[in-house]
């Protein structure tokens, strides 16, 4: 269906927009500082201009028809390049009432999240966080799609690529810091009183791996195999919360990024031992679209993450 667009009502995508992002009438009402009929009156009449229905009533909320999901990322960059063109550099914390989405881990999220707060308090921010879990290691898709604004984590191989392509890269990095894995067990583990761990008894005792994905294999797994080695994962599970409760409770060793150990909650019953194998380093960035690259709301999140992880 052709639509004219000399008669679109552009204030109607904004809506859209918002809908989209929030996944629900009622928040975005709250961030257009709308009324909910106002909103569903102004998502019907870009239905009948479009000819789809757009979103569907479930019971968390709404979900997108294929044809939102198609003209959602159009909308929202234009939306954005937009706002830059009228209004470049316009951002009050103290006035903006912006909703941004981060994705993280949730040992990342321990470490971060607290300063971020702090710093949002501080400046008397009228900005809301959400914090959603990173479940890939490679989120451009994600990121191109505006279901995140930024991603932090460790993303080996994405970075590689992400720097081969230069400046007309369509995502930006930043690093944040620096940390290494560990092999860590309960405190009362007999491996843990033996002194420096061989390969030979790393490889006959049982494991937990954290994997987002729910990947079968880690890094510990590719290293092994590099040496002709395999371990045995008896559980995987996807946050280092988990991963520190059912190690300390357990006979189950694990390799984590020496700095999420504090995050796990257990680090009083966790006993922490060198590899006998050797991993690279983790490096820790935060990621985004090179959309929001200059937008004043998206540039003062970077700070904040940026300072939080320097503290």
């Amino acid at each position: 269906m052709s639509v004219n667009f000399r008669t679109l009502d552009l204030n109607l995508l904004r809506v859209f927009d918002a809908v989209m992002a929030e996944s629900s009438l009622t928040r975005a009402a709250a961030g257009l500082a709308m009324t909910q009929p106002a909103v569903s009156h102004a998502l019907k009449r870009l239905r009948e201009a479009l000819g789809d229905e757009l979103v569907q009533r479930t019971a968390r909320g709404v979900r997108p028809t294929p044809r939102a999901e198609a003209l959602w990322p159009q909308v929202r960059a234009a939306l954005a390049s937009l706002r830059q063109t009228l209004a470049p550099g316009e951002f009050d914390p103290r006035r903006d009432a912006v909703q941004l989405r981060l994705a993280m881990a949730d040992a990342t999220a321990a470490l971060l999240v607290p300063a971020l707060v702090a710093a949002i308090e501080r400046e008397q921010s009228l900005a809301t966080l959400h914090v959603q879990p990173l479940t890939t290691r490679d989120p451009r898709r994600l990121l191109a799609a505006d279901a995140m604004d930024l991603a932090v984590g460790s993303f080996p191989e994405l970075l590689p690529a992400v720097n081969a392509e230069g400046p007309d890269s369509t995502l930006r990095h930043r690093p944040l810091y620096e940390t290494r894995y560990v092999c860590v067990m309960r405190r009362g583990h007999p491996l843990a009183r033996r002194g420096a761990l061989t390969l030979e008894a790393y490889c006959a005792a049982s494991h937990l791996l954290v994997s987002f994905s729910g990947r079968a294999l880690g890094y510990v797994d590719q290293a092994l195999a590099a040496i002709g080695r395999q371990r045995r994962v008896v559980l995987t599970v996807n946050q280092f919360f988990t991963a520190g409760r059912v190690v300390s409770r357990s006979h189950l060793l694990t390799v984590l990024p020496e700095t999420f150990i504090e995050a796990t909650g257990y680090r009083d019953e966790l006993a922490v031992v060198e590899l006998p194998l050797a991993l690279p380093a983790v490096h820790v960035a935060m990621l985004w679209h090179l959309r929001h690259d200059t937008d004043p709301a998206h540039r003062w999140l970077r700070g904040l993450v940026g300072a939080a992880a320097t503290r």
